[in-house]
């Protein structure tokens, strides 16, 4: 999420409340996570294991819950618990915005797009010309979709990411993450009926141009789907998952988090993808195999009690 002006370092950290170590001169753009910063994003680290990658990000404010060597021209804000800090920067800059009416004042519609009954398009959204929202269909803030895009009933665009800390020590043990993230869905791209495509954290969601989504079909924060990719039913794809322009997915795949599917790869129905994948290869099973050595391996395990009888009658 990008600022609408630059904030001065200085007055993040009086807000949040934290110990300034480096340049206190900067001017702070945005907010984003590790994975998506750019040059004046504010980001958080609250693990020593992710301590370097974070340091060595493009971020240039780095909120940590330990005095350590600040690098070069970058900025730490140190205070306890940057989990809850990054929430308070999201809540002053991201503000919830309660609706008025179904469709949103500040939506720009494009020319010759058709909204049909009972669809709720919430503030700030943006939709393209020639496109088709069938009923009930709703859209949250923020969420900017390009030109000739269907999206059928019922099917729900930018609700909040699933991303929580936990608290072991409370009763109520999950803490949320405030997403201020978009969903960009760009053009040509249609989306089937009761699909869920929720918004980036504090990044962007993204639907590759032509792609088209049959039913039921989940995309969890921050994935970017590329172009031309084909996903049927009930396909399930966990939080910032990169999947490659041409990629097709069957039926019932599910995806893991954190991970990449390379061009034109094919993953067959009911398979479980917990890895990154090879682009141009056609894979089955769950974990996945390549499909032909996996189709082999399903084929001698058929052959098991024959081969047990052989063996038992000896």
């Amino acid at each position: 999420m990008k600022f609408n002006a630059p904030i001065p370092v200085t007055e993040i950290a009086a807000y949040i409340g934290a110990e300034l170590e480096g340049n206190d001169q900067q001017m702070a753009t945005g907010i984003n996570e590790i994975h998506k910063v750019t040059p004046g994003d504010i980001s958080f680290v609250d693990f020593e294991k992710y301590y370097d990658k974070c340091l060595r990000s493009a971020a240039t404010i780095i909120i940590i819950n330990k005095k350590v060597d600040c690098p070069p021209g970058k900025t730490l804000l140190v205070l306890p618990d940057p989990f809850s800090a990054y929430v308070k920067i999201v809540k002053r800059f991201r503000p919830f915005e309660p609706a008025t009416k179904p469709i949103s004042d500040s939506a720009k519609i494009g020319k010759d797009t058709i909204i049909q009954p009972n669809v709720f398009i919430g503030n700030h959204v943006t939709i393209g010309e020639n496109c088709l929202i069938h009923p009930n269909v709703t859209i949250y803030d923020h969420t900017v979709i390009g030109n000739n895009v269907i999206i059928h009933a019922g099917t729900v665009i930018g609700a909040d990411a699933f991303y929580f800390k936990k608290r072991a020590d409370r009763e109520v043990m999950y803490d949320k993450m405030e997403s201020c993230g978009r969903v960009i869905i760009e053009d040509d791209v249609e989306i089937g009926a009761g699909c869920t495509i929720d918004k980036g954290v504090s990044g962007d969601t993204i639907i590759g141009r032509g792609t088209k989504f049959d039913n039921m079909i989940h995309i969890g924060h921050g994935t970017v789907i590329g172009r031309n990719c084909l996903f049927a039913a009930q396909v399930g794809i966990g939080g910032k998952a990169h999947i490659e322009d041409n990629v097709i997915l069957w039926g019932q795949v599910g995806v893991s988090k954190d991970l990449v599917i390379g061009k034109g790869a094919v993953v067959l129905a009911q398979s479980g993808v917990p890895a990154s994948l090879e682009g141009g290869k056609t894979y089955f099973g769950s974990p996945v195999e390549d499909a032909r050595v996996k189709m082999k391996e399903l084929a001698w395990i058929k052959r098991i009690p024959e081969i047990w009888e052989k063996l038992m009658s000896k």
